[in-house]
């Protein structure tokens, strides 16, 4: 399917489970046990996340002294392949793109999992729509031990961070910048440091960190220049560029930009270890449409049970305040995206529609009888016979004023009826 420095990737078919699969055989010239070793355990590190917009690890094995992932395969182009054939994307696609990546990477910061290599070539674009950040084979976990060669600059230089190039090690705000020009490729048609056949040169304009404005501007343009800052400190962190993005892609006015310094933590210099979130065993979307099955696993919170919701509905949208304490008003919109026989997906989008902003939303709404929920993303579920009640996760729970997020799930039964939707904040 594909050849790059790191290895060869084919196409497989799974004979015990009877699917095919993408099996990706690493280039380990010298089959040291240190190289099998490093990427063995990061192939263990990148199978710990569980999202629509990634592509899923399998399983990760010795053949033969040589160590290969087994992966989720997924019939797609790459976004390299993309601009390659079309100079550049319109910048409502390029933002509908960036958004689904950047919702995979924020899910995976939150469980302590830096990618290290966003670019165009790891974002597949299947033919529904449906983007997936690829390629979390070099990853690895903040806070638990790695054999990595931390002289080795991993990445490909053109859409590196500043940080990196210059010798530091690769953070979660390089992962927001790695994004950014990924993106950047994505809607002018280059990097934003251009390319050059001497890496090194490369590699010393990318430190300098001097960008060229984008030409198309506009809301993409402006939030490509906030996650293309030099100072890591003052990037957007992923789940803030996650809502950035869709509120580009829904044509929302952009939340005024306040970065803090610092405000992603000690994770910029000496990373304090840190224990990453158990995340819940969801199976991939495209997975579940390809087979036309819902896998029937309950997603439990892992972050507490959300509190009780005291709301009044309203149709489709739900405008609600607490009858006990003050609360800030949101909005949700419940989106049916998919169906098939016994199951559908559905997107629910969450909107500060007040002035002020939130520090977390519950959503609920009554549960059809004989449906049951599979999975779900960003988010933490608690439902029974009659209701469903989805908590925001740690990662999305505050809101700018007329910032919005999203969460999705796959459900087991036939396809519902619009229920009416109620979401509420505590202020």
């Amino acid at each position: 399917m594909g050849r790059g420095s790191t290895g060869v990737v084919w196409q497989a078919d799974d004979e015990r489970l009877g699917r095919p699969v993408a099996v990706k055989l690493f280039n380990v010239t010298t089959h040291s046990p240190e190289a099998v070793e490093r990427i063995m355990r990061e192939g263990r590190v990148a199978a710990k996340l569980r999202h629509p917009h990634a592509i899923s690890v399998h399983d990760v094995v010795d053949y033969g002294g040589t160590p290969c992932l087994v992966l989720e395969f997924l019939p797609s182009r790459s976004l390299a392949e993309e601009i390659t054939e079309r100079g550049s994307l319109p910048p409502e696609q390029a933002a509908a793109v960036g958004s689904q990546v950047a919702s995979a990477l924020a899910a995976a910061h939150e469980a302590g999992i830096v990618h290290r290599d966003v670019t165009p070539h790891n974002v597949l674009l299947a033919e529904d729509g449906t983007t997936k950040i690829a390629d979390f084979g070099i990853a690895r976990a903040l806070g638990e031990g790695t054999v990595t060669d931390v002289r080795v600059i991993v990445g490909t230089p053109a859409f590196l961070a500043p940080e990196v190039a210059a010798g530091m090690e690769a953070t979660f705000a390089s992962d927001v910048f790695s994004l950014g020009a990924t993106l950047y490729a994505a809607l002018e048609g280059r990097p934003p440091f251009g390319t050059d056949e001497n890496p090194y040169a490369l590699l010393r304009r990318v430190a300098a960190g001097q960008i060229e404005p984008p030409r198309t501007g506009g809301p993409l343009g402006e939030v490509l220049l906030r996650i293309l800052r030099h100072d890591p400190a003052e990037r957007p962190t992923m789940a803030e560029a996650h809502g950035l993005l869709a509120a580009v892609v829904q044509g929302l006015p952009l939340p005024a930009a306040a970065p803090a310094p610092g405000r992603h933590g000690t994770l910029l210099l000496n990373a304090p270890r840190r224990v990453p979130r158990r995340l819940n065993a969801i199976a991939a979307a495209a997975c579940l449409v390809a087979v036309g099955v819902v896998i029937g696993v309950v997603v439990g919170g892992d972050d507490g049970q959300p509190g009780d919701a005291q709301t009044a509905s309203s149709p489709t949208t739900g405008t609600t305040s607490s009858s006990t304490a003050p609360t800030t008003t949101c909005d949700a919109k419940y989106e049916l995206v998919n169906s098939w026989p016994g199951g559908y997906q559905v997107n629910v989008t969450v909107l500060n529609a007040d002035s002020r902003s939130l520090t977390g939303w519950t959503v609920t709404w009554s549960q059809p009888t004989g449906h049951t929920i599979g999975n779900l993303w960003n988010g933490t579920l608690t439902q029974n016979a009659t209701s469903v009640t989805v908590a925001n996760a740690a990662y999305n729970a505050q809101l700018p004023a007329g910032g919005t997020t999203t969460f999705g799930f796959n459900a087991a039964g036939p396809e519902p009826a619009q229920p009416k939707v109620a979401c509420t904040s505590p202020q």
